[in-house]
């Protein structure tokens, strides 16, 4: 076995040698499209964000509409039943008053019509505001189911996010103090490995207890097939000297070191490899302050970051 490794690492070195220049700049051009469609999905979750707080905005002015055009029915029911006590009184008067003259009788019958007209356009314009209250309600319900389910599914997605970063942490307690930290921020999860758990120095080849700590992960991101994997190498800004022909800098260093974790991802059946990608990020992504030997070592590490996909919430808000 170690001299088939050791025959796989000449021929690995030799065509390094032949190709590095290309495969960094593939690798570059790769980094490149991965930041683009890392901008896209910062810019798609405000969208969502913007979305979300123009249907509260929605929500309250649909509701503020709902309240006042109740209190307008309220106030014309309050009308109409003035109305037709009135109307009542009057025709008691005209029962009254027929008895009299013509006269009187023409007087009492002409306000009995305007006041009739009067009811009959209360009528009309309650019968308007009813119909306008269903309306806004009808609306005011749609926008506010669209608004829970929109909630509802973004709830769900951090919800998710959560469960893994709690799975992943229980799969990984066994590295707990041997530079591997499991933390979520902005709806991702990161898992962040330093290089001593994984790598000797200027080696892109994963050590017997880092790979352990790879499997692990790998084994929980088989049971999330919905999840984008981004691995990214990172350095410190020490000059590579490694040899010569095989890496050319810290940047190669680091794409080759995320390839490495992505090849053992890889081996797992049950993780997505349309789900993967490797990027270096060399020494231009620092933690801390590579002047002491501690920031150093704390830049020098492995993040896999985790994110959930949003082409549910992207075709919901198409829909809207």
């Amino acid at each position: 076995m170690i001299k088939k490794t050791a025959l796989a690492l000449i021929v690995l070195s030799m065509t390094v040698s032949c190709v590095s220049k290309k495969v960094f700049t593939d690798l570059e051009t790769k980094f490149a499209d991965l930041k683009k469609e890392n901008r896209h999905l910062i810019d798609q979750n405000d969208s969502i964000t913007k979305t979300k707080n123009q249907l509260d905005v929605d929500f309250a002015s649909l509701k503020s509409n709902y309240e006042k055009t109740k209190a307008e029915r309220d106030k014309l029911a309050t009308d109409f039943e003035a109305s037709d006590k009135s109307l009542k009184t009057l025709q008691a008067s005209y029962s009254a008053l027929e008895k009299n003259s013509d006269e009187s009788l023409k007087v009492n019958m002409a306000k009995n019509r305007e006041l009739l007209a009067q009811l009959e356009a209360k009528e009309k314009a309650l019968a308007a505001e009813k119909a306008n209250l269903n309306k806004l309600s009808a609306d005011l319900k749609d926008r506010s189911d669209r608004v829970n389910e929109l909630e509802s599914l973004i709830a769900a997605k951090e919800a998710a996010m959560k469960k893994l970063k709690e799975t992943l942490s229980k799969s990984l307690k066994a590295f707990e103090g041997k530079g591997l930290t499991v933390h979520q921020k902005d709806g991702k999860v990161y898992v962040s490995v330093e290089n001593k758990l994984l790598f000797e120095s200027g080696s892109w080849a994963v050590g017997p207890e880092g790979k352990k700590a790879v499997v692990a992960v790998g084994k929980v991101l088989g049971d999330n097939p919905d999840i984008s994997i981004l691995i990214e190498g990172h350095t410190d800004n020490d000059k590579f000297g490694g040899a010569v022909g095989q890496i050319e800098n810290n940047w190669d260093l680091s794409t080759k070191r995320a390839t490495a974790i992505v090849n053992i991802l890889a081996e797992n059946k049950a993780v997505k490899k349309d789900n993967l990608t490797a990027a270096g990020r060399g020494e231009y992504a620092p933690l801390m302050s590579n002047d002491t030997q501690e920031g150093k070592a704390k830049n020098r590490r492995i993040e896999i970051i985790l994110t959930p996909k949003l082409d549910e919430i992207s075709k919901m808000l198409n829909e809207l």
